[in-house]
């Protein structure tokens, strides 16, 4: 058994070769070559807690993929100086089900949830995009900027968050970050984020939308990753109503995006409406159209990007020689 911390998962998952294997991954579950159950929720109700569970089994690419992911989310942590949310993925062999590896899950999904903004930038920003937003500067944020400004060549990107302070944490240790720009901007407010921003990004726990519909300029993408229960709502419903909608699952969305939810029973869109990413990867279905075009990609995470995140991980582990084995 390979045990992976959270550093060599860094090491072990480059952005665009998370970015490659998310869009083969979104094809396979589009193309039927995945079985991913929708996650598992178990409450933990003394600590006003919740363990989620999350398995996946993925073929068709380098062999498969069989791993189940486990987050715990405990609110109370903090006062005792620990992390809200831990994460464990246990990857097995396809062939055997033996267990193979077992990797820190909490860096895993902050880069693949990242890796599957980066797929959709790919293929729904425009080519020529130059400036980005961010909403939110936690560790999603930071892959979400990551990962856009691996698939397009940005100039400048804005950053707001309710807290001034995290903000300016975020741009000292993002800026000029490998693919990043240097020209990180505080934005003062939402307005000023998104009104000139070609790629937005937002990834809050918000209950109400972070940005007004009205505001977004002709030609914007964006991504929308933050939100995942039927309570939390990052884009105004009436963008989802007047946009070109892409998901990563169409079950996982329509269970768990408050977004989505919403302009659903506004009567904004119906689900027929919503496209998945694997159908435009596979040729199925049209992504962006025109240059004026308002592209939004929802995504409330499906069990696929972690099965090839883990696969990937192991596999670059093992050339790498990272990772400690140990009997099992």
């Amino acid at each position: 058994m390979l045990i992976l911390n959270a550093n060599e998962v860094q090491k072990a998952l480059p952005m665009a070769e998370v970015i490659a294997a998310t869009k083969n991954a979104y094809a396979a579950l589009s193309a039927g070559k995945a079985k991913v159950p929708l996650r598992i929720q178990l409450p933990v109700d003394a600590q006003e807690a919740v363990a989620i569970f999350m398995p996946a089994y993925l073929w068709g690419e380098k062999g498969g993929s069989l791993a189940l992911k486990a987050v715990s989310v405990f609110p109370r942590n903090p006062k005792r100086g620990l992390p809200v949310i831990h994460a464990a993925v246990l990857v097995f062999a396809v062939e055997t089900g033996k267990p193979l590896a077992l990797l820190e899950g909490g860096r895993l999904t902050a880069i693949r949830t990242g890796a599957a903004s980066g797929a959709a930038t790919d293929l729904l920003a425009r080519p020529d995009s130059k400036i980005g937003a961010i909403f939110g500067t936690g560790v999603q944020g930071r892959t979400q900027l990551e990962a856009i400004c691996t698939v397009r060549s940005l100039e400048e990107v804005w950053v707001y968050d309710l807290d001034p302070e995290r903000v300016d944490i975020f741009i000292e240790e993002m800026a000029g970050k490998g693919p990043i720009p240097h020209d990180l901007r505080i934005a003062d407010s939402p307005r000023q984020a998104i009104s000139q921003a070609d790629i937005i990004c937002t990834a809050t726990t918000s209950p109400k939308p972070v940005f007004a519909d009205e505001d977004l300029k002709p030609g914007t993408h964006i991504n929308g990753v933050g939100s995942y229960t039927p309570e939390m709502i990052e884009i105004p419903p009436e963008t989802a109503g007047r946009v070109s909608v892409f998901v990563g699952s169409q079950e996982g969305v329509l269970a768990e995006a408050g977004e989505i939810i919403a302009a659903i029973e506004q009567d904004l869109i119906v689900p027929e409406d919503l496209i998945e990413l694997g159908e435009v990867i596979r040729g199925n279905a049209l992504g962006r159209t025109s240059p004026d075009q308002i592209t939004f990609f929802k995504s409330v995470g499906v069990a696929v990007q972690d099965a090839a995140a883990a696969r990937l991980a192991l596999d670059n582990a093992q050339a790498q020689n990272l990772g400690q084995e140990v009997d099992w």
